[in-house]
C-alpha cells in the first residue's frame, strides 16, 4: 500500500474519530435556549450600542426572556411600541417609558473660548483630557476631537467645523448613552425629549467661580442663582458654581432662560415669542 493511500486512510479515520467526539461532546454538554430569545432579538435595532445597559442585543433579549418583570428593562433604540412587542412575547407587561435625546451641555464656540494651546497628536478627547486642559483656557468644556461621533453607532453626532462643537441630529439620536460615556469631561447628558422636542437645559460644564469662568468663556454659567430664584417648579438647583435644571421637575416656562445673564440656559424647539411690538400693529389694523 503506498504512502499516499495510507496517509488518507489516517485522516480519514482521525476525521470521523474527531467527528464523533465532537457530536458526543456536543450532545453532552448542549443547552437549551428559549426560542423566544431569537423573537425578541429579531425586533431590535441590532446595533450593540450598550443603551440599555446589558453587552449587547442578544444579551438584552435574553433579559427580558428571562425576567419576572419588565421593569428596569428598555431599549432606547427601539422605544415603547417595540418594547409593548416584547412584553407580548415573553407574556409581562412592558413599562412606558419617555423618549431620551443627548445634549450638550456646552457652548464655548471658537468665537467665546479662546484658543491658548496647539494640540497635533493624536486626534482624541480622550487623549486629549489626560495631558490637561486641552486647547483652551476651559477646564471643563468641549475638547472637540469627536470621541462622541466614533462612538455613536446611529450617526447622530457631528463636530461642526465652524463652532468647533459637537451637534446631535434630533432625527437620528435615540438616546443609546453611548456618546455620553465616551466623553471624558461628562459634557453630554441623556434628557427626556420633551413635548415636541421641547427642552430646556444649562449649556455649560464649566465648575469655575463667575469671574473667572467668565474669562474662560463668555457665555460660561456664573453660579449667579438668579434662575433658582426665577424657578417656581424647584427645577433648579447649584452645586460647585454650576446650574443645573432637573428635567423630571422642568415645566419647561423657560423664566431661567429669561434671567440668565449670560445666556448659558439653552431652550429648544419652543415656537417664537411673539413681542408686544410684533403683536400691536395687528391690534391697530383691526376696525373700530
Amino acid at each position: 500500500m503506498s504512502i499516499i493511500v495510507t496517509s488518507i486512510i489516517v485522516l480519514g479515520v482521525i476525521g470521523i474519530v474527531g467527528a464523533a467526539v465532537l457530536y458526543i461532546v456536543a450532545k453532552r454538554f448542549h443547552v437549551h435556549e428559549d426560542p423566544r430569545i431569537d423573537q425578541v432579538e429579531a425586533l431590535l435595532p441590532g446595533a450593540n450600542c450598550g443603551g440599555c445597559g446589558r453587552s449587547g442585543c442578544r444579551d438584552f433579549a435574553a433579559a427580558c426572556v428571562n425576567a419576572d418583570t419588565l421593569d428596569g428593562l428598555s431599549c432606547p433604540a427601539s422605544g415603547s411600541a417595540v418594547m409593548k412587542q416584547i412584553g407580548e412575547i415573553v407574556g409581562l407587561a412592558a413599562a412606558e417609558s419617555k423618549p431620551k435625546i443627548a445634549v450638550i451641555k456646552c457652548n464655548g464656540t471658537c468665537d467665546l473660548r479662546p484658543q491658548v494651546a496647539r494640540f497635533e497628536g493624536a486626534p482624541s478627547c480622550a487623549v486629549l483630557a489626560s495631558l490637561g486642559t486641552g486647547q483652551t483656557t476651559c477646564p471643563n468644556g468641549c475638547l472637540g476631537c469627536g470621541d462622541c461621533v466614533t462612538a455613536c453607532p446611529y450617526d447622530a453626532i457631528h463636530i461642526n467645523s465652524q463652532t468647533g462643537l459637537p451637534e446631535v441630529n434630533e432625527d437620528k439620536c435615540v438616546g443609546c448613552g453611548a456618546c455620553a460615556k465616551s466623553c471624558p469631561r461628562a459634557i453630554i447628558e441623556l434628557r427626556f425629549k420633551g413635548p415636541r422636542g421641547m427642552r430646556v437645559y444649562v449649556a455649560c460644564s464649566n465648575k469655575e467661580k463667575g469671574a473667572l469662568a467668565m474669562k474662560e468663556c463668555k457665555v460660561a454659567c456664573i453660579g449667579c442663582s438668579k434662575c433658582v430664584k426665577e424657578c417656581t417648579h424647584e427645577a433648579i438647583s447649584i452645586a460647585n458654581n454650576l446650574s443645573y435644571i432637573d428635567y423630571e421637575k422642568c415645566k419647561l416656562c423657560r423664566k431661567c432662560v429669561d434671567v440668565c445673564p449670560t445666556h448659558a440656559i439653552h431652550a429648544v424647539n419652543f415656537p417664537v415669542k411673539k413681542t408686544v411690538e410684533a403683536v400691536k400693529p395687528k391690534l391697530e389694523e383691526q376696525p373700530a
